[in-house]
């Protein structure tokens, strides 16, 4: 299983170094056409404006073909991006995810903090989750098709729709290697599709 990690800005690293301990084979992403080579992204945190930029408009092409085919994770700033109603201001995003998404909804990079939450699963029903918040975005609407895969007190902060995941927080940052785990899962099971 080949896993990109987008790698124009943030914490891509973290990423790399859990995916690799999950077995994964790991691409750091830094042009479009490398994406023809994996089976799954990751998409991390940094500044959704930022990536934008970097990005330009045929690698944001490129990539929001990607994420309507291909299993993809975004973390933080990779959800606003995912997400396909974007506040605080307004943005464009790749509409892979039915969801509305407020940047810095929990404060600035002061306000960031460590918080017990619950994973939700279908089948185990819900265990505690150590999530670490930087600046991070809230999920306001959840709609009809997602599902919501983790939360933090009455909020949604992980969602799965489809192919596609995304998380408010950052599990790349905790020993906790489930939300990892549940993308390869949903990367593998992709595969075979």
């Amino acid at each position: 299983m080949k896993i990109g990690v987008l790698a124009l800005q943030g914490d891509f690293d973290a990423h790399r170094k859990r995916l690799e301990e999950l077995g994964a084979e790991v691409v750091l992403v830094k042009k479009p056409e490398q994406l023809d080579e994996i089976d799954g992204l990751v998409i991390p945190g940094g500044e959704s404006g930022t990536f934008l930029k970097l990005l330009g408009e045929a690698g944001f092409e490129k990539l929001k073909q990607f994420v309507r085919v291909r299993p993809t994770f975004g973390t933080c700033a990779g959800a606003i991006l995912l997400a396909n109603e974007v506040e605080n201001p307004k943005q464009t995003g790749l509409g892979a995810l039915d969801i509305r998404i407020r940047r810095n909804a929990y404060g600035r990079q002061i306000d960031s903090s460590i918080r017990q939450g619950k994973l939700i699963d279908g089948k185990s029903g819900e265990s505690p989750i150590e999530m670490v918040f930087i600046r991070a975005p809230k999920i306001e609407r959840v709609g009809p098709n997602v599902e919501v895969i983790a939360t933090e007190g009455s909020d949604p902060v992980a969602v799965r729709q489809g192919r596609v995941m995304a998380a408010t927080f950052h599990p790349e940052l905790s020993n906790d290697t489930r939300v990892h785990r549940a993308f390869l899962k949903l990367v593998s099971n992709g595969k075979n599709t």
